[in-house]
């Protein structure tokens, strides 16, 4: 018995789909995991997904899908999540390639189901962007999610839509999603979140780490990303809701307009259309930024004045946690710098540390 679980933005809602796997079905079988290779520029300094080429040791898993193993390794200057996932955790990890825009998509899809005839197929999304309209002003990053639902109706099987953790990403606010959410399929718990709590070690997904923390109870208010966008931690925020996936097509103008698309190029045309922007032009933009930046030298002594300084102002803003990407940057430090400063913080105020987020101190 196999059980397929496509996640829909890549990066962490693929490290999401083994807890979504470990809660719904167990840890008897193994999952596969159908994923973008596409992680944030601290990870991989080149904008956009990667594709087969940009990997040596991949693994034919179908004549149209690739797996990723342990012991694969991405062509540098690329980077990937995806070998180390493949190491430690017990599924297996296929490359989801978008550069053949959603027809491409479809076909490795239809691909894989036919190979592997799942006993079920879930397309998940830990926020719920993928049922954005496309014109909300916080949107941040809705090409990959519209390429995979685009791609996902398009097949001939029964497919499942799950979002997990609604507005943990940032994007969406829960108001937003309220009309579309349907039932509680399942609400995570601290027990859940262990099959994941080693690699939220050093995976650096905002979003699922959030998740993992509300499952273990943080409750109050976490400040995410470079803009420190503020995301409400509730008793909503762990659970898992079904949507119906015709709805969420009808209401992602984005997703309807790319089902055609044979290039990821033209894919991010529609985006630009659509929304206003792609979010590959901002990691391309962003890039080129970070290339001139001269980043802070990481100075022990001087990192808790600094670090007290932005708690009293997170303070202000009715801010209780924060993840260690949004401090590092925060703080003037590069990516390179997140995990030296993750263990000085860590092992400097152990008390702080709300596995995988940082607890803003009180104000004595």
């Amino acid at each position: 018995m196999t059980r397929l679980i496509v996640a829909a933005g890549g990066g962490g809602d693929a490290v999401a789909a083994a807890m979504l796997h470990a809660a719904l079905y167990g840890d008897q079988e193994q999952a596969v995991i159908l994923t973008y290779a596409w992680d944030r520029l601290l990870i991989d300094p080149l904008p956009g997904p990667r594709r087969p080429a940009d990997f040596t040791g991949l693994e034919r898993l179908t004549p149209a899908v690739w797996r990723v193993p342990a012991q694969a390794q991405p062509i540098a200057p690329a980077g990937s999540t995806l070998p180390r996932l493949a190491a430690e955790l017990p599924h297996t990890f296929a490359l989801l390639d978008p550069h053949l825009g959603a027809e491409g998509l479809t076909h490795q899809l239809e691909d894989l189901v036919s190979h592997l005839e799942p006993e079920s197929i879930d397309l998940l999304d830990v926020g719920g962007d993928i049922l954005a309209r496309g014109d909300e002003p916080t949107l941040r990053s809705p090409l990959a999610d519209a390429l995979a639902l685009a791609a996902c109706c398009q097949v001939n099987a029964p497919i499942r839509l799950l979002v997990a953790g609604p507005g943990l990403d940032g994007e969406l606010l829960p108001a937003d999603l309220g009309d579309m959410l349907g039932s509680v399929v399942h609400t995570f718990t601290a027990s859940d979140a262990e099959a994941i709590s080693s690699v939220l070690e050093w995976h650096p997904s905002e979003a699922t780490g959030v998740l993992a923390a509300t499952a273990r109870g943080a409750r109050g208010t976490c400040e995410i990303r470079d803009a420190g966008l503020p995301v409400p931690l509730t008793d909503d925020s762990p659970t898992v809701h079904e949507v119906d996936l015709d709805d969420a097509v009808s209401r992602n103008q984005l997703a309807r307009a790319i089902m055609a698309t044979e290039h990821l190029d033209e894919a991010e045309a529609y985006s630009r259309e659509i929304c206003g922007y792609s979010e590959i032009d901002y990691e391309r933009n962003k890039a080129l930024w970070l290339k001139d930046q001269q980043p802070a030298t990481l100075d022990p002594s001087a990192i808790w004045p600094q670090l007290d300084q932005f708690e009293a102002e997170a303070r202000t803003r009715g801010v209780t946690h924060t993840t260690f990407r949004r401090i590092t940057e925060a703080l003037n430090l590069s990516g390179k710098q997140r995990d030296d400063l993750r263990r000085l913080l860590i092992n400097g105020r152990p008390e702080q540390y709300d596995a995988p987020l940082w607890r803003i101190s009180d104000a004595t």
